[in-house]
């Protein structure tokens, strides 16, 4: 085999989507596997949807996934430039070879024209194919045209009795044939080749011998071959990998808000680029084994083109959370800190909280960072809560029980020497077993006294060795009044 060369070919039309950030991910697992190259190349011909901000967005957020390209328009290698609109002169020397060839020719015909032509052969049940009209056209009649200003585009002439065939790497033997495919466009009127064509000057030039893309090119795939075919250039081998779909099995769309569409969502969702790389590894893809949490130099000894899936891959959100607790929950104590930091810093004011004894709590029991805000906002004021929120059919507790609880609890508490998590639980659950109670009759309602809420990040007596003396008796206090208001 020769050096493994890939290419992950976005066009900044928009940011960095799931689907497209798959993608570059199993061309680099590919490549890094055998050793070989990743290549990221801009598909910017497209300029009428090209959007203000789309290059940097796929630049970064694949460099936040940890998919690094060897080659790109930051990192020029020799096969460059790496923006299609940087390369038209290799294009136009290409056209010119293949006009001088016949194998394409300058098509004047308007779009009046075109769509009448269409409208017949629709109406005779034909399937819409250009007619050819333009390639009977003398060379003098052509140079009358182009004196006169008419636009043209190029078409390639596609040639007869021709099958296509490519051994796809995931899906087996695909074959087309030409009598299928009408004359196409090859360049636009406006100069610009056409995705079908750059691609394929592109992937030549820059020796490119492996592509792994969605299903949806499938049907590109002949156009491209024909290419290859009429220059006599050997094409990279294919794989056309499955779409990804939600849970309800339907492919996804940017109007379904069940999931987020792009990876800058994750990030600023808290998620870690290490368990996106992880999760997003097996859309498609399965290791052998029922491991599935894999460092990306364990994803890359593991990869195989072999195990891609023919069936669509599942994004499952409640899958991905899973994954990135996993990695959250073995985070060295400091790391997580210094990731914590930046939003406990934007939920906790009180200045009496210390963060990393509340990142010690926190730590195990959330599965993205973008949840600290909602599992510690209490510490900064009790919020508003119903009494019903004292009743827990397993602690055996109820409003009744909670209020003879607290006012059991206060006063012990405000003779409480030790405040430390250890000394709290002892004080509490001695409480409880002097007056014959459970210690969820005890435990639970401090905690919801303390933190107004059903479910927190750390238990009662965490709560308030962190809260402090005088702010737990507080709460207490509140709760109490509140308990008996009622």
């Amino acid at each position: 085999m020769n050096k493994v060369r890939v290419r992950y070919a976005p066009s900044p039309t928009g940011f960095l989507h799931i689907g497209n950030a798959r993608t570059a991910m199993f061309n680099y697992l590919f490549a890094k596997h055998y050793g070989g190259d990743f290549v990221l190349r801009i598909e910017d011909t497209d300029i009428e949807r090209n959007v203000e901000g789309g290059e940097e967005s796929q630049l970064h957020y694949l460099n936040w996934l940890g998919i690094d390209p060897d080659e790109s328009p930051q990192k020029p290698g020799a096969c460059g430039p790496y923006r299609q609109m940087e390369r038209l002169d290799l294009y136009r020397a290409i056209v010119d070879e293949m006009l001088e060839k016949g194998y394409a020719y300058k098509c004047f015909c308007t779009a009046e024209e075109l769509a009448e032509v269409k409208a017949i052969q629709e109406a005779q049940g034909q399937a819409p194919m250009y007619n050819r009209k333009c390639t009977h056209l003398s060379a003098e009649e052509i140079a009358e045209k182009e004196a006169a200003g008419m636009p043209y585009v190029i078409r390639v002439k596609v040639p007869e009795g021709k099958t296509y065939t490519f051994d796809d790497m995931i899906r087996g033997t695909i074959s087309f044939e030409s009598k299928d495919i009408g004359d196409w466009v090859i360049v636009k009127s406006n100069g610009i080749p056409t995705y079908n064509f750059a691609v394929v000057v592109d992937d030549h030039l820059m020796n490119i011998t492996h592509v792994f893309r969605g299903e949806e090119h499938i049907s590109n795939t002949p156009k491209q071959l024909m290419i290859y075919d009429l220059m006599g250039w050997e094409p990279p081998k294919y794989g056309h990998m499955t779409l990804i779909v939600n849970e309800n099995k339907k492919k996804l769309s940017k109007r379904d808000h069940s999931i987020m569409q792009y990876i800058s969502q994750y990030d600023e969702s808290g998620y870690l680029p290490e368990a996106m790389f992880n999760f997003m590894a097996l859309l498609g893809w399965s290791p052998e084994g029922e491991e599935e949490i894999f460092s990306k130099e364990e994803l890359i000894a593991q990869f195989s083109e072999h195990r891609l899936s023919k069936a669509p891959s599942v994004f499952d959100v409640n899958k991905l959370k899973w994954v990135n607790a996993q990695y959250i929950h073995k985070m060295d104590s400091d790391a997580f800190y210094a990731h914590a930091l930046p939003y406990l810093k934007a939920a906790i004011e009180n200045p009496d909280i210390d963060l990393k004894a509340l990142c010690a709590i926190i730590q195990p029991r959330i599965e993205t960072f973008g949840e600290i805000k909602d599992a510690v906002d209490f510490f900064n004021a009790l919020p508003s809560y119903d009494n019903a929120l004292y009743t827990h059919k397993k602690m055996k507790t109820n409003a009744e029980i909670a209020l003879a609880s607290l006012k059991l609890v206060v006063p012990v508490l405000e003779k409480q020497e030790e405040w430390s998590n250890e000394a709290l639980y002892e004080t509490l659950c001695a409480i409880a077993k002097e007056h014959a109670l459970k210690n969820g009759q005890v435990l639970w309602p401090v905690r919801t006294a303390l933190s107004g809420k059903e479910r927190t990040a750390g238990g009662a007596t965490e709560i308030a060795f962190l809260l402090g003396k005088s702010e737990t008796i507080k709460r207490l206090q509140q709760g109490i009044a509140q308990l008996e208001a009622a």
